[in-house]
């Protein structure tokens, strides 16, 4: 159990708080995460790695001289925000470029990926290597599909290396995808993890018995097989990755026998034993092994093996000095390799808030993005719109306010569905999000904006607080259907609408890659717009039509039980996902039904401001 917390929805925030108050000497606060703090030398190459928290000490835990520039910490096993993502790399970037590494997962490569456009079109060079090195979640053929666990580690430690040793982007860069072709990891859970404030596990295994191929996000292991010996285990776990050892590789290897947050040390000192016999009777050379929790996901009883191979140029790399909160080798030769690093920080008495002035230049009103906008509320100050596009916007945010409390009232069965085979986080992050939706589309609505920046800022406000996929893809989704709808065109009628809900499906499918039939959102929002599509061609005003098409969508979404999902976290478990449906499709289901219940009831009360102009469709 995790038990100690204040509020579940600050996790992340107070662990964040605490831990910059007590690594003051290494590490700042920015928006979004972390970055060292002190100075680094001008033209040097940053390395930002992030991720969901629940992992430390990967992400924030090793930044620091000889390793990370900077991290981005987002919610709980939830991939942090584009928004995030952009403010650390702009506050670590001191004019060599930026080198995203992470895991891979759909949420962090949409939103890295959006905040690298971004950092581009400003001019900073940014470059991404994500880290597939879990065996056990993709077949050889199939590697660039493969997760990131514990393998994340020797990555970000050899690009660091790399750029502190002066190494410029392209070569870090190079460096990094040479460490990831060369890392396999293979890892097993002998319990599940529970996330603050639950009373239950995301997974749990069956007394005697353990789960191979675990993810660290709470995800169960792929196969389940009897709880061995110690040694049995070890051989398991160095067959499983030696069957992968990589074409051409020579004897050395880097080694990190990896504990998930409630293995004990004694227990994995024990599986080293024999995990260093079996190496060394393969013919192999350790090289500077780890032994200990460096990847974990929460209180997780489980471990995991990790070979990278390596040439002279990695083991240099590998073995290279760093002085980090969480890890720290040869710490006093980090100054011969990072020339001019201060890592005292005079004056650095606040905890740890303290910036360069480079940095403070380049981050000047980075918080809202440079948009010129009313304090406090990142909408733009003068928008032009008609009276009935506001009114639009006006109930769009009464309605998301509806919406909000149907996810509060779901969350803990949107989670159980997203436990089967993700990280049960979904109900979560569905209500952060949508409750930072509401309180942005209020801010809009009194700045008298009409139903486009409503919905934009609605948007933006949601994948900002809510991060990972969902944030993401919602946040996306929304604008595109309010840049549609524009903020001066009346009345509003069924083909507009239709032709919202399209362009929200353009854009979910052109940022996740999905398609109808992967088990996701996809499969709920199609037919809801064929429904409505149909309902258009009828001349049936908008606000039956939203209620056809949302008794569709969630016929859709229950059907979603028989798909084998074929993209995203659950893919792994694909043959334990079928049976249940997809909880993307569900919530969205939820989503739409809650809007068409508005529908009927201002249909029935006439209030003073309806929905829709029902008499209208062009």
């Amino acid at each position: 159990m995790t038990r100690l917390y204040d509020d579940p929805a600050s996790f992340t925030e107070d662990m964040l708080a605490g831990f910059l108050d007590l690594h003051r000497r290494y590490v700042r606060g920015v928006d979004g995460g972390v970055v060292r703090a002190g100075a680094t030398r001008t033209g040097k190459v940053a390395v930002v790695v992030g991720g969901g928290s629940g992992h430390y000490p990967a992400f924030c835990g090793v930044v620091g001289p000889g390793f990370a520039d900077g991290a981005v910490v987002g919610n709980i096993f939830t991939s942090p925000s584009a928004q995030q993502a952009y403010e650390v790399a702009r506050a670590a970037d001191n004019g060599g470029g930026v080198l995203f590494l992470f895991g891979n997962y759909a949420g962090d490569v949409m939103n890295f990926g959006l905040a690298q456009q971004r950092l581009r079109a400003e001019g900073i060079d940014t470059r991404t290597v994500l880290v597939t090195d879990d065996i056990a979640s993709a077949v050889p053929a199939e590697a660039d599909k493969r997760r990131g666990i514990a393998g994340d580690f020797v990555v970000f430690k050899t690009a660091a290396a790399a750029a502190e040793a002066g190494y410029p982007l392209a070569e870090v860069e190079r460096v990094a995808r040479a460490t990831n072709e060369r890392t396999r990891s293979l890892g097993v859970a002998f319990a599940g993890c529970t996330l603050p404030g639950q009373d239950h596990p995301l997974f749990t295994v069956p007394a005697g018995t353990m789960g191979l191929g675990l993810g660290i996000h709470g995800e169960p292991g792929v196969s389940s097989d009897d709880l061995p010996s110690a040694a049995e285990l070890a051989r398991v776990l160095v067959g499983g990755v030696l069957a992968e050892r990589p074409e051409g590789a020579g004897p050395r290897v880097a080694v990190i026998l990896n504990g998930l947050g409630a293995t004990k040390y004694e227990e994995l000192f024990v599986v080293w034993k024999t995990v260093a016999e079996e190496l060394a009777r393969a013919g192999l050379e350790v090289v500077d092994p780890e032994v200990g929790e460096l990847v974990t996901s929460l209180d997780m009883a489980g471990c995991s093996l990790t070979l990278c191979w390596l040439d002279d140029e990695l083991a240099d790399l590998w073995c290279a000095p760093a002085d980090t909160p969480a890890y720290r080798k040869n710490p006093h030769r980090v100054a011969d390799v990072a020339d001019g690093i201060d890592r005292a920080v005079p004056g650095a008495t606040d905890g740890g808030q303290v910036s360069d002035s480079a940095n403070r230049d380049r981050n000047s009103g980075a918080a809202n993005g440079g948009q010129d906008s009313d304090s406090g509320t990142g909408v733009p100050k003068t928008v032009r719109s008609s009276p009935d596009s506001r009114e639009y916007g006006r109930a769009v945010a009464e309605v998301l306010a509806e919406v909000a409390e149907a996810i509060a009232a779901a969350e803990d069965e949107l989670g159980r569905l997203d436990a089967v085979a993700g990280d049960g986080d979904h109900g979560r992050g569905m209500l952060r999000g949508v409750r930072a939706a509401v309180d942005a589309a209020r801010a809009s609505v009194d700045s008298g904006h009409g139903v486009a920046s409503v919905l934009g800022a609605a948007g933006d406000a949601w994948a900002g607080r809510a991060g990972g996929t969902s944030g993401v893809l919602w946040g996306a989704a929304l604008r595109s259907a309010g840049g549609q709808l524009g903020d001066e065109r009346s009345p509003l009628g069924t083909t507009d609408v239709r032709a919202a809900v399209w362009a929200a499906i353009e854009t979910v499918q052109g940022l996740g890659g999905a398609e109808p039939g992967d088990k996701t959102l996809l499969d709920a929002l199609v037919p809801f717009h064929d429904a409505l599509d149909s309902a258009a061609g009828s001349g049936t005003p908008v606000g039956a039509a939203w209620q056809q098409a949302a008794r569709v969508a969630q016929q859709a979404a229950d059907d979603t039980a028989g798909l084998r999902p074929r993209i995203g976290r659950a893919r792994p478990l694909a043959d334990r996902s079928v049976g249940t449906p997809d909880p993307g499709a569900v919530s969205l289901a939820l989503c739409l039904r809650t809007v068409a219940t508005a529908f009927a009831r201002h249909a029935h009360n006439a209030p003073e401001v309806s929905l829709v102009d029902e008499g209208s469709d062009r």
